[in-house]
């Protein structure tokens, strides 16, 4: 049974920059516009002439993007370091929403940035996996991070004993988009991150 704290992270847009690299591929490799303001993926993906590119369409093109193109997408300032320092006294799981064809790949490439935790590979609400990773391992306190309010709602849900932190850092999407009611706090840069996650490590809620 482990005691030490455990951080639920999220990869794209919380370790790693996304948007920016998916909305330049889609441009060269299918010549269609991804509006990097726009709240989520529904209606972001257009044809240049503004009709909206359907669902079934776009999940295709993100597996085509994990597949081949991952190696474009760098790290999120300050993610690394602030990583390693939480490392020192928690445990680190990634919980990506990518496909498990795609976890060696994001293993290779997180490990290119000096990051080396565990990577679990997940598709849908992030609650159940949660559940199943304080289950499995009995931390201390967890904090759980994410850009997206679903994950933040279905977290708060099925693992509600999980503290919940808020980021997005492309700075174009975290402007237009509201912080998550289900999380306990919004911040979107590593160096403030770090602080509140530390602090939070420290402490089981109420």
């Amino acid at each position: 049974m482990s005691r030490r704290p455990l951080l639920i992270s999220d990869c794209d847009e919380v370790i790693l920059h996304f948007v920016q690299h998916f909305a330049e591929w889609v441009d060269e490799a299918a010549d269609l516009h991804f509006a990097l303001d726009a709240p989520g993926f529904a209606g972001a993906l257009r044809h240049k002439d503004g009709r909206i590119v359907p669902e079934e369409r776009v999940w295709p093109l993100l597996d085509l993007f994990f597949e081949r193109e991952m190696h474009r997408q760098n790290i999120v300032p300050g993610a690394a370091g602030a990583l390693a320092r939480i490392a020192e006294v928690a445990d680190i799981v990634i919980l990506t929403n990518i496909g498990d064809d795609y976890q060696a790949n994001r293993v290779a490439q997180l490990a290119a940035f000096d990051i080396r935790h565990r990577v679990l590979c997940n598709q849908g609400g992030k609650g159940r996996p949660v559940r199943a990773l304080i289950d499995e391992m009995k931390p201390g306190p967890v904090v759980f991070v994410d850009d997206l309010a679903v994950h933040h709602e279905s977290v708060a849900k099925h693992a509600p004993e999980a503290w919940r932190l808020h980021m997005i850092a492309e700075p174009r999407l975290a402007q237009r988009t509201s912080p998550a009611p289900h999380a306990d706090a919004r911040i979107d840069d590593w160096a403030s991150a770090m602080t509140w996650i530390l602090d939070h490590l420290e402490k089981a809620r109420p």
